[in-house]
């Protein structure tokens, strides 16, 4: 998952940035309001943790940028704020949570991880997909109790896709939520076709893919 980050302290921004990493997320760090408007436009994140106290700004002009855009990203707003008002405004704006400064990054982690599933209508810690099941904290996948052996990549895509079942997902798409800033990505390469066609091959060994689609020219779609 593609997650943007608005923290102007350093320190702060550093030790988010290498817990989300070490917990598979992909973390892009900015430390303006300018910079977080003009990221969230360009690239489609999953999630945005959004501080208020920005060296140019308040973190919801930010919010109300993406929200009158119809961006589909999470919003959480961290902050030492702690005010009743201000969290009203920022929930009233379009906010998915508030957290409060100072806070455990586990409970980042987990407000993260909720706000999320959220918003892909999706409450458990597991999604089956035609008899596979994804454990999405664990970052496995069995199909009838046997483990299957997928790198890191792999999961994400198989992931992201059944998250977003019976929607196309375009090759852009893909790059973004699992690879991160497209604009670090050649757009020539056949990568994403190369890691899909892998995954593809390691569930085929279980079951008939039929329902995993190919968009020609497009992108990917796994029909339930």
């Amino acid at each position: 998952m593609n997650i943007l980050l608005v923290e102007d302290t350093r320190e702060l921004a550093v030790e988010i940035n290498e817990y989300l990493t070490q917990n598979g997320y992909l973390c892009k760090a900015v430390s303006t309001c300018k910079d977080a408007i003009e990221e969230s436009a360009v690239n489609d994140y999953d999630a945005i943790l959004l501080d208020l106290g920005l060296p140019d700004g308040s973190g919801f002009d930010v919010l109300t940028s993406i929200r009158k855009a119809k961006l589909k990203m999470a919003v959480i707003v961290i902050t030492a704020r702690g005010e009743l008002d201000d969290k009203i405004k920022g929930l009233d704006l379009g906010a998915d949570d508030y957290l409060t400064k100072p806070f455990a990054l586990a409970e980042l982690g987990a407000r993260l991880y909720a706000v999320i599933r959220r918003m892909h209508g999706f409450v458990a810690n597991e999604l089956e997909i035609h008899g596979f099941k994804i454990q999405l904290q664990d970052y496995k996948v069995n199909y009838n109790d046997n483990q299957i052996a997928l790198t890191k990549k792999e999961f994400d895509i198989f992931q992201y896709l059944s998250l977003n079942k019976n929607r196309v997902v375009t090759r852009m798409q893909l790059t973004e939520h699992v690879w991160g800033d497209i604009l670090e990505i050649n757009s020539d390469s056949n990568f994403i076709d190369v890691h899909v066609r892998n995954l593809r091959k390691k569930l085929d060994k279980h079951a008939d893919l039929k329902w995993f689609e190919t968009v020609r020219n497009v992108g990917y779609r796994i029909n339930v």
